[in-house]
């Protein structure tokens, strides 16, 4: 399918980038590393999970009867990223309650369990779907997810059907396929960001050993030998291919029945769109895209702007033309 044929914005305020933006690595590390974070008074407390460890997560909550939205942050992220903790701001502000989940391990602290956090670790999002449904018996429940976060939320999604406690939901940037953006993390410019994943997880791994002296030996340089040699033996994989097969997301699109937007920019080259299941995603009648021209990965730099918080809220049901940031 042609590039063209993919951008449409469904009704949604077209995407319009700063001048400057001239490439999709612009989008993406600029909004990364130098986009001011505004995050609202919040508590942060701990939840626990059924296997004795605990989910760290930080909750915002606002008087009134707007659901509450459940924040998913991507690889190596937390809750204090900006993508997160500036919408925390912006759906505070919109008068929606958030709640945002540190992945095992990139809270405050370590987790208690050898395991970590992985793409398709759906059995953290039942806890903290639960827990929410419990602290706000009376609110729907609506969920944002970014990158490896939003791969998990499309497989939570996909798995529970019609039988899923979220009404409605957002995946921004989500990898299609695990093995294909692994192996793309290896090539140019993303190598760059490969690196500096791998540094966080080696480091996050030799912590654990102080511990575990059992824990798995990574011996390479890239995410797909870290996936192979560590992700899959702490989770139950028999290797890359296996964790990568069994938990890409685009084996789940066809099952989702919660209203769901995905966002995610032609030009994103650490989650290629082309690896997405387009027969899939046009058949789905619960499924709507959003497929810019320009953009980075969780990179969004507009005129004017705050473009991707404004479509989240249009999304959810409250468009509002002054929404901040």
């Amino acid at each position: 399918m042609a590039k063209t044929d993919l951008f449409t914005t469904n009704g949604f305020e077209p995407f319009k980038p700063v001048w400057w933006a001239r490439n999709t690595h612009i989008h993406t590390i600029v909004a990364s590393q130098f986009t001011k974070v505004q995050k609202p008074p919040h508590e942060r407390i701990e939840i626990p999970t059924p296997d004795e460890d605990f989910l760290e997560i930080d909750v915002c909550e606002v008087s009134s009867d707007q659901p509450v939205v459940a924040l998913f942050h991507g690889l190596e992220g937390s809750t204090d990223r900006h993508y997160i903790a500036n919408l925390m701001d912006v759906l505070k502000d919109a008068g929606f309650s958030s709640v945002a989940l540190n992945f095992r391990g990139c809270g405050s602290r370590l987790n208690d369990q050898p395991r970590f956090y992985h793409s398709g670790a759906t059995d953290d999002y039942r806890t903290f779907f639960e827990w929410i449904r419990q602290r706000f018996p009376k609110k729907e429940i609506y969920a944002v997810g970014y990158s490896l976060g939003a791969n998990a939320l499309v497989k939570y999604l996909g798995e529970e059907g019609s039988g899923s406690l979220v009404k409605r939901a957002v995946a921004v940037s989500p990898p299609y396929d695990l093995k294909e953006g692994s192996l793309r993390m290896q090539k140019g410019i993303n190598k760059l960001y490969e690196k500096q994943f791998l540094i966080t997880l080696t480091e996050k791994l030799e912590q654990k050993r102080q511990v575990f002296p059992d824990m798995p030996v990574f011996e390479g340089d890239t995410i797909y030998t870290f996936d192979d040699q560590v992700t899959a033996a702490l989770h139950g994989f028999s290797g890359a291919e296996d964790y990568y097969y069994k938990c890409s997301s685009r084996h789940f699109y066809g099952e989702v029945r919660t209203d769901l937007l995905i966002i995610h920019s032609q030009q994103d080259t650490l989650c290629p769109i082309e690896f997405a299941p387009q027969k899939t995603l046009s058949e789905n009648r619960a499924i709507q895209t959003l497929f810019t021209e320009e953009g980075g990965h969780v990179g969004f730099l507009s005129s004017p702007s705050g473009w991707l918080y404004r479509v989240i809220l249009n999304w959810f049901g409250l468009a509002k033309n002054d929404a901040p940031h």
